[in-house]
């Protein structure tokens, strides 16, 4: 116990003052320009007493002759005089602090001071001097501080460090290819907005962000976005986008992460939990990848967070379009902000009317459903009475344009009465594997009769047993699996494609990067509308594709439908954040219980080859308890400026002639 007395270091006043010194210096640009301006008035004040007690002077004592020849003027000799009267007795403090100051700022001014041969002055000029080289140190510190603070300025704006004064905005938190699809259809939902903002917070530098966004987005109109470089997991850097002042908070899956719904649990807590957090509700729409991850982050959000499932999302669509083409041009019809939008809305003049009469009382709104005590239900019974409070579920150009109107004109004489035909046994094939696969095997066996077969053609040995624990797991369907290169046309020529009905084509998403799997994809669609018109056959090709511009390159292989994983998944996360209601119209359409969308036979509506009213084909629909949204022409499916032949809320008088091979499409339970 005695060693500590020993052992203990005295500390000395010259160090204390060192420490406290250094403290000082290391609080940056404000603290270095504090110690230069006090080291200035020590210098300056030191000077003016040694010119003031010293009595030094220029020579002649002529202190302001300098000044007066350098105005081009002669000294009347009564001033002369005065001043060297005035110069005998020396300066006064308040003109030596001033001499000393104006030499320790401008070099120049020394250069000015008169001396004689006699030696007269030299103490003068010599105090000058010394006076200016001091005031050069100082004056090149202070540049050199300055200069280094103004580059860490920037620098630190640069990284996105400062804090968004920005009030009902959209927040973004993290980072993936969904981001600019995100940011440009909030864009454009924004058109109408007064001061529209995007806010994104990720673990990306700010400037990198900013010109990803220029390059793959473009122009965002009258919408700003602001990047910030940070943690959306950290407090305190999640504080610098202002999240409590938000409209709304979208968080996407971050990349490169083995466990990315770890990530983003963790960012819902740090918003939920915050200890600064807002009184009132945050809108938060969150994508997660595993289903099982859902439980916790309703939890932890409860009902401030919606949760999206872009793996399960895809997978249900890809599944329904495989049954029916032209499925996922309407889904995105209805998730993008270009063209027609779901929308909520209170009308007291359908109190008292029930389902069934409203669906014809709106001339250019598509009404698709009932908002009842806090429950959406899509494509009710028809003869529901609509409540007062109630809020309707209407398709629409904007919602300004929800009106009561129109009169109905429907020709009986063209409508078709009859029963839907039970579905049969079918074959269905699915080349390539992804970690969607499971999912889409599992969702089809919701779909099919019993008895019904599909194949599975992968090049990855591990999918074998993925497909063989799915296939004790199914009821309806039978699976068996083919290990081979889905690109290969011997093998492909040998699978005799002719005895399938649907064709799903999966890119290797897990496995390759997302050109590589494109082209893959390509290729394999290439081969097989090859072998179609070379042996006579026939079947539906649906095609997972990863980038949005590669589509237009796989249309010239003619797939009968085309799934974009990350725009229809970056449409629903925009869709949810401008509006929280959605997320449970959009869970029950993709859902494979309750109301769904299908394309169906117009034959079975309306006689064909006849010019009828949209009204007709509504009324044909509700005779069924269905609800029609809309209609494609088949001669228009290969014409993208004719959205495929898709016309989703047509105006109900308008005139059609439905043909052969056309579908109208309708929201019904089977």
């Amino acid at each position: 116990h005695s060693l500590f007395p020993t052992l203990m270091r005295k500390i000395t006043l010259r160090q204390r003052l060192r420490y406290h010194f250094d403290n000082s210096l290391s609080r940056g640009t404000a603290s270095l320009i504090g110690w230069l301006a006090l080291i200035s008035l020590i210098m300056v004040i030191l000077a003016t007493a040694a010119l003031v007690l010293a009595r030094w002077q220029p020579a002649g004592g002529e202190l302001d002759t300098p000044a007066l020849a350098s105005e081009g003027a002669s000294a009347p000799v009564a001033l002369t005089e005065a001043a060297a009267s005035a110069g005998k007795q020396g300066f006064s403090f308040i003109e030596g602090f001033w001499q000393s100051l104006m030499r320790s700022m401008d070099a120049g001014t020394v250069a000015g001071d008169a001396a004689e041969d006699d030696g007269s002055g030299w103490a003068y000029r010599i105090w000058g001097l010394g006076v200016t080289f001091g005031g050069i140190f100082i004056l090149s510190s202070l540049i050199g501080v300055l200069t280094s603070g103004l580059e860490s300025k920037l620098e630190e704006l640069r990284k996105g460090r400062s804090f968004v004064c920005e009030e009902d905005h959209t927040l973004i938190l993290g980072w993936s290819s969904r981001v600019f699809l995100v940011i440009s259809e909030l864009a454009t939902a924004n058109e109408s907005a007064s001061k529209p903002r995007i806010v994104i917070l990720a673990q990306k530098d700010k400037v990198e962000m900013e010109d990803e966004i220029r390059e793959k987005v473009g122009d965002t109109g009258r919408t700003k976005v602001i990047c910030r470089s940070g943690s959306p997991i950290d407090l305190t850097e999640l504080e610098i986008v202002n999240p409590h002042a938000t409209k709304s908070i979208i968080i996407l899956s971050p990349e490169g992460y083995t466990d990315p719904d770890a990530q983003v649990i963790k960012m819902i807590l740090a918003i939920t939990n915050n200890p600064n957090r807002r009184p009132g509700p945050y809108h938060i729409v969150a994508e997660l990848r595993k289903p099982e991850n859902v439980e916790m982050a309703k939890m932890i959000g409860k009902d401030e967070v919606e949760i999206i499932l872009p793996d399960d999302l895809i997978a249900r669509i890809t599944v329904q379009t495989s049954r029916q083409t032209g499925l996922s041009v309407v889904y995105k019809e209805l998730l993008d902000f270009g063209g027609d939008e779901i929308y909520f809305k209170s009308e007291p003049g359908l109190v008292g009317k029930t389902y069934g009469e409203a669906l014809s009382m709106y001339e250019s709104s598509a009404l698709i459903g009932v908002h009842h005590n806090g429950v959406t239900k899509l494509n009710p019974a028809m003869e529901t009475t609509i409540a007062n409070g109630d809020q309707i579920v209407v398709i629409s150009a904007d919602d300004d344009k929800i009106r009561m109107g129109g009169k109905s004109s429907v020709s009986e004489s063209y409508i078709i009465s009859g029963k839907a035909t039970k579905p049969a046994m079918e074959r269905n094939l699915i080349l390539g594997w992804n970690a969607r696969a499971e999912i889409i095997l599992r969702e089809m066996d919701c779909y099919v009769a019993p008895g019904s077969e599909l194949t599975v053609l992968a090049e990855l040995a591990e999918a074998r047993d993925f497909v063989k624990a799915i296939a004790g797991e199914v009821k309806n369907l039978k699976i068996t699996f083919v290990l081979g290169d889905t690109s290969n046309r011997t093998l492909l020529d040998s699978m005799e494609l002719t005895s399938y009905q649907h064709i799903i084509v999966l890119c290797y998403a897990d496995h390759m990067d997302i050109q590589e799997a494109d082209s893959k994809t390509l290729m394999t669609l290439l081969h097989l509308r090859d072998i179609e018109s070379k042996k006579g056959e026939a079947y539906s090709i649906v095609s997972e594709m990863l980038d949005v511009k590669n589509r237009a390159l796989a249309e010239i292989a003619k797939a009968d439908d085309f799934i974009v994983s990350d725009e229809l998944a970056g449409l629903l996360l925009t869709q949810v954040s401008e509006n929280k209601a959605l997320g449970a119209v959009f869970e029950d359409l993709f859902d494979s219980d309750g109301a769904e969308i299908y394309l169906k036979p117009a034959g079975d509506y309306v006689s064909l080859g006849n010019a009828v009213s949209y009204y007709t084909v509504l009324e044909s629909a509700r005779r069924r308890n269905e609800t029609a949204i809309g209609y494609r022409l088949m001669s228009e499916a290969d014409q993208s400026d004719k959205f495929f032949g898709v016309r989703v809320n047509p105006l109900k008088s308008e005139k059609v002639t439905l043909t052969a091979g056309d579908k109208v499409i309708v929201l019904s339970e089977s």
